[in-house]
């Protein structure tokens, strides 16, 4: 039943521990789309066509204008002439068919000069009687070679000019057929429209009319030559395409840049410049779902970052204090980046006064430096967003890389001794990181400022630097109080031997508190030596045994020369005045509103660990005693912290005892103090590990060796008398 009973319990605790985060995760969602939703609901620009604006329009986008690169292509296509292809072996055709019908002529004229000729010889010879050679008349010549011409030819050329050709003489056909071809071929090399036939024929009939041909074959050939002069240019409609398609690739889209102006203030709207509002959804009063879509997406992707950092520690502890005490100071500086981004812009820019390194620098003196840096990652992204009301767009990418490297400056010049000097001395150096990005973000788009604009934005930038170190000093102690949390500067101020609490040690129990000292410097080592928390450790030293201030005489530490008062005490008597001094040190702390890492280290630094000293006395006295009854209450150490500062507690005591403590001393009663409490089970509700165990054991040893280490004897000087 009690095992069912713990069972639930555990489960009921998981079960709120889970619901906690959920609701923070939910919380940090609701923050965050809230902060930025004024920032993507746009409103609707009231402005009339052909009226006049009264104010300046920027875009807040970039966006092709379709229709303007429509018109641009048409245009473009529109110039394009079509092309025409010019084919040579149209010339040579042309020649090739004048040069055949001068050929055919000349044939015609050779066979009947041979036809004459063996005649003539006929008629010579005396044994050979026969008839006069009888010459073909004009038209029979003309068939004659109209037989070795084509049709078209035929059909093309009239008889004068056939006629004029076998009636002229060898000589004159090749003198006209060289004539004829050298005019045809010299038109024809030469582009010829269809409108330039008639140009190119007169051109190559002035050519043949200045020849010293005959009147009838320069008549002839005139013909043949305008006949021959033809359109060699003709259109081409692939290559007229290709010529069109190539006009429109090189056409560039028409776009409207973000950040443009579409109309000025005082000017009027015309039918374009509606046009192109209209075409960027100024002019649409339907609601818009798709930027709040977009929105939930990016806050849901930043939620999701900030879970999957958390995703390793959601086991732990601490994590629920961790996570809130992060969200909370993320808020707040959410909540300044907003206030500061209602604030009226004019021609300066006020987002660059936004104190970027507060988060930052608490964050990293609060919890530590991964979730200092995932904060400025964080706070850069949401800033773009929330200060878009200086830029033209949805996204103000410059506000986001100033307020990155601002951030990341405060967490590089922020060091571990966080006195409040040290964080104004870091405020200084981020101012300066500060004037030089915001120098960068200036000049790079050859920003045109006025001299007064510039020292503006300097300003902004070293009162962002000194305003978050100022706010950071403000608000950690409220952070601390509010959430219990040792940071670094709460240990140090601690420390300080002025504290009341110390000075209470120090002046009732000066033995105790030599032995907190050599505590903490036991402790501070071994903790650094294995990645605990050395700082931490050396505080809670120094109250660890504030207990013993109730009765310090009690003590062996702080009894000197006096007589030991348990030798007149019964064992449990005795054992109850020691054990008290966790739970009385626990009280004491409580009621000064000490932190709870340092109440629960003076709880803790015993466990439950036996009191062997009484409870041997006991039995030997005979008295029938229990175990249990002779331990510490406990709890036993919680973390690695809490389980050194046990070990060096006892290390510390055990070697002071010793009569002349040598290194093999040290090291075996070192090793059986740790061995004794791993048999103990000390260590099993903390997670530290054998590994880092022999790692304390080795510092230990290497530290109470330099202390206690071997010294050489000086000899005392005589006087002289």
């Amino acid at each position: 039943m009690k095992r069912w009973q713990k069972s639930f319990t555990k489960f009921k605790n998981h079960l709120s521990k889970k619901l906690f985060q959920i609701i923070i995760f939910a919380l940090l969602f609701l923050m965050l789309y809230a902060s930025m939703y004024s920032n993507v609901n746009l409103e609707p620009i009231d402005v009339q066509k052909f009226g006049v604006s009264e104010h300046t329009i920027i875009s807040p986008i970039t966006m092709e204008d379709t229709e303007l690169t429509e018109k641009k292509k048409q245009d473009a296509v529109n110039q394009v002439q079509p092309v025409y292809e010019l084919n040579q072996e149209y010339a040579q055709n042309m020649v090739d068919l004048v040069s055949d019908i001068f050929t055919s002529a000349i044939e015609i004229v050779e066979e009947i000069n041979q036809a004459k000729k063996d005649a003539s010889l006929n008629l010579s010879n005396e044994d050979n009687e026969g008839t006069a050679y009888v010459e073909p008349s004009v038209s029979q010549k003309v068939n004659m070679l109209k037989e070795k011409l084509t049709d078209d030819v035929n059909s093309d050329l009239s008889n004068t000019t056939l006629a004029a050709l076998v009636t002229s003489s060898k000589t004159e056909l090749s003198m006209a057929k060289d004539a004829v071809v050298t005019a045809v071929n010299n038109a024809m090399t030469k582009r010829i429209s269809a409108s330039e036939v008639e140009n190119a024929k007169k051109r190559v009939e002035d050519e043949i009319r200045y020849s010293s041909l005959s009147q009838d074959l320069k008549n002839a050939a005139i013909e043949l030559g305008r006949y021959a002069t033809i359109q060699n240019e003709y259109y081409d409609p692939e290559a007229t395409e290709v010529a069109r398609q190539q006009a429109i690739e090189n056409i560039e889209p028409v776009r409207i840049l973000q950040g443009q102006i579409i109309v000025e203030e005082g000017q009027l709207v015309t039918q374009e410049i509606y046009r192109q509002l209209d075409l960027l959804g100024l002019l649409d009063t339907k609601e818009r779902s798709l930027p709040y879509f977009g929105l939930f997406l990016f806050v849901t992707v930043l939620v999701g970052f900030i879970y999957s950092f958390f995703y390793r520690e959601i086991q732990k502890p601490e994590m629920n204090k961790k996570l809130l005490l992060f969200s909370v100071v993320l808020i707040i500086s959410i909540i300044f980046m907003k206030i500061i981004s209602l604030l009226p812009f004019t021609s300066i820019n006020m987002s660059y006064v936004y104190p970027a390194a507060m988060c930052v620098m608490l964050m990293k003196i609060l919890l530590n430096e991964r979730m200092a840096i995932m904060s400025a990652i964080l706070l850069s992204a949401c800033s773009t967003v929330i200060f878009n009301g200086s830029s033209s767009g949805s996204f103000n990418y410059s506000v986001g890389l100033y307020i990155l490297i601002s951030g990341l400056s405060g967490i590089i010049f922020l060091t571990n001794q966080n006195h409040r000097s040290k964080i104004f001395q870091a405020g200084l150096f981020v101012s300066l990181i500060n004037m030089v990005i915001i120098a960068a973000l200036l000049f790079i788009p050859n920003s045109q400022f006025t001299y007064l604009q510039y020292i503006y934005y300097f300003v902004f930038g070293i009162g962002s630097g000194l305003a978050s170190a100022v706010l950071t000093i403000g608000l950690l102690p409220f952070f601390e109080a509010g959430f219990g949390i040792l940071s670094t500067m709460k240990l140090i101020e601690l420390s300080n031997p002025n504290h009341p609490l110390l000075k209470k040690i120090l002046t009732e129990t000066p033995g105790t508190y030599h032995h907190s000292v050599m505590v903490a410097n036991l402790a501070e080592a071994a903790c650094e030596a294995i990645g605990a928390d050395g700082l931490l450790a050396r505080v809670c030293c120094y109250y660890h045994d504030i207990g013993k201030t109730r009765r310090p005489s009690f003590f062996v530490e702080n009894q000197g020369n006096m007589e030991n008062p348990h030798d007149r005490l019964a064992p449990e008597i005795s054992k109850e005045i020691i054990i008290a001094h966790t739970t009385d040190g626990a009280n004491i702390l409580q009621k000064h509103r000490m932190p709870k890492d340092i109440v629960d280290v003076a709880r803790q630094h015993h466990g439950t660990s036996l009191l062997k000293f009484f409870y041997y006395k006991a039995k030997e006295l005979g008295i029938e005693v229990k175990e249990e009854d002779y331990r510490y209450p406990g709890p036993k150490p919680q973390t690695k912290e809490t389980a050194i500062i046990n070990i060096a507690d006892s290390v510390e005591a055990a070697v002071r005892s010793m009569a002349n403590p040598n290194m093999e001393k040290i090291e075996s009663l070192v090793k059986n103090i740790i061995k004794d409490r791993l048999h103990d089970d000390q260590f099993n509700e903390c997670d530290i590990t054998l590994k880092e165990l022999k790692m304390v054991e080795k510092t230990l040893c290497e530290t109470l060796h330099g202390i206690f280490h071997n010294r050489i004897e000086y000899p005392e000087l005589k006087e002289e008398r």
